[in-house]
């Protein structure tokens, strides 16, 4: 059992309520090379090629075994390509009936760790195992010193794992047991404080209670086992282990994920059953309010998702969809003067403070500020749990000492956990864009 204090919790208005809506079918799914970090993709198909739910698409050049396949059957309509012919999307029409490539999982129970790690590159799923240090996909040729999963995602607006588990408890219980062939050490699964999940017996479950980032990863490696320099440890969620389970126990690699739809602009919430890769139009076509004139689609959620158009596609990692409004149409009247009850602030700015926590607020993508200096103002160290000082270790990645970074707990990060710093600081400054391009870099100079 996990306990934090430090953290926040964003009581944001439009949040998904545990029942299915229907969507609609996606003309085109695609997968999408930025999706990934740190790989340099190399297309296998042409447009025109026919294609099954799991043929690979493209591989990554430098790790040649990691394949990223169709998530349906159907007929490749384009590679798109931008400049110097970066791979930008390679876009499949889906049939009408889907058709699986069949891989061998019949006697999955019997496998060694290399087994495993065959079926599951073979079959495109080892795109879905992230590691720490750098959070980039893992090297097949690691062994890692433990495996972390969280079944617990406390952002704001965060779909419920034990909604999206409901039903497929056998396929995560499959995939579970497969990750600990591949570890010599645990597997841990990171659940809701008292959620139904914390029975599962093949993980060592951790109860987590406090606000967010409680459902980070990065929380549950902290409190249990830091990553120090030279070890490795792999991350997944649970909706991504049940990719796994599903392959073991019916040789087909099925995307079918789960989806929150979520946000103040969306007139209808919920949740949609849908395969990875869809079209972000067939997710949110007549649910926005205002139809989509000043609002913002977020692939992910409002700390950490990825801005995105009507064309573009549900990212890889992502079981959520926010729509929030944009802030471009507004006009405020000395506004930070205003008495500001209906405005959120952290700082209590506001009297909207006097409400309490259960206020639902919207709020806006506008930044509300212009950059400045880092000012040590112990704003980050409120909201961060980690046994890491922040800003610190931000002034060590943006100077690239990478002796003050190792101590300071480089190899433990990644930009999520450094999302919350973001939001409250007075600064405005891109603090998951340091990190990133910090762990970036430190991977090429380690390696």
């Amino acid at each position: 059992m996990i306990k934090i204090k430090k953290g926040l919790d964003i009581n944001l208005k439009g949040k998904a309520p545990k029942e299915f809506i229907n969507v609609c079918k996606s003309e085109n799914y695609a997968i999408v090379p930025d999706d990934y970090t740190g790989i340099t993709p190399k297309a296998l198909v042409r447009a025109g090629d026919r294609v099954k739910a799991g043929t690979p698409l493209m591989m990554d050049k430098a790790n040649p075994e990691i394949k990223f396949v169709s998530p349906v059957s159907g007929e490749v309509t384009d590679v798109n390509r931008g400049e110097k012919r970066k791979i930008l999307s390679i876009t499949v029409k889906p049939d009408v009936q889907i058709e699986y490539e069949q891989f061998d999982t019949k006697d999955w129970a019997t496998f060694d760790a290399a087994g495993i790690k065959d079926v599951l590159l073979k079959a495109g799923m080892w795109a879905f195992i992230r590691q720490r240090p750098y959070d980039r996909i893992a090297k097949p040729s690691d062994t890692p010193r433990d495996i972390f999963v969280t079944a617990y995602n406390s952002a704001p607006l965060a779909p419920d794992f034990d909604f999206i588990v409901e039903g497929e408890e056998e396929a995560l219980k499959a995939g579970l047991k497969a990750l600990s062939k591949l570890t010599a050490g645990n597997v841990y699964l990171g659940v809701k404080g008292g959620s139904a999940l914390k029975d599962i017996a093949e993980a060592e479950a951790i109860e987590l209670y406090g606000p967010h980032p409680a459902g980070n990863v990065g929380v549950l490696i902290n409190r249990i086992k830091p990553v120090n320099k030279g070890d490795v440890v792999w991350t997944l969620t649970a909706a991504d282990v049940l990719y796994i389970g599903r392959l073991l126990l019916s040789g087909k690699a099925d995307f079918t994920r789960i989806v929150g739809l979520t946000g103040s602009e969306l007139s209808e919430t919920g949740y949609a059953k849908v395969i990875a890769g869809c079209t972000i139009e067939s997710l949110v076509s007549g649910k926005i309010s205002d139809a989509g004139n000043h609002t913002r689609i977020v692939s992910g959620n409002v700390l950490t998702g990825k801005k995105v158009g009507r064309g573009d596609y549900l990212g890889a990692y992502d079981n959520q969809i926010t729509v929030i409004p944009e802030g471009d149409d507004v006009d405020e009247f000395v506004g930070w003067a205003t008495p500001g009850f209906g405005k959120y602030s952290v700082s209590r700015m506001y009297f909207s403070w006097l409400f309490g926590k259960k206020k639902e607020y919207v709020l806006d993508a506008r930044i509300r500020g212009g950059k400045r200096a880092i000012i040590m103002s112990n704003e980050y160290d409120k909201v961060f749990p980690m046994d890491i000082l922040p800003e610190y270790l931000l002034k060590a990645i943006i100077t690239f000492d990478i002796d003050k970074m190792e101590n300071l707990g480089i190899y433990e990060v990644a930009p999520e956990d450094f999302a919350l710093c973001e939001f409250v600081d007075t600064s405005k400054i891109e603090i998951q864009k340091i990190v990133r391009n910090g762990l970036d870099l430190l991977y090429k100079e380690m390696n």
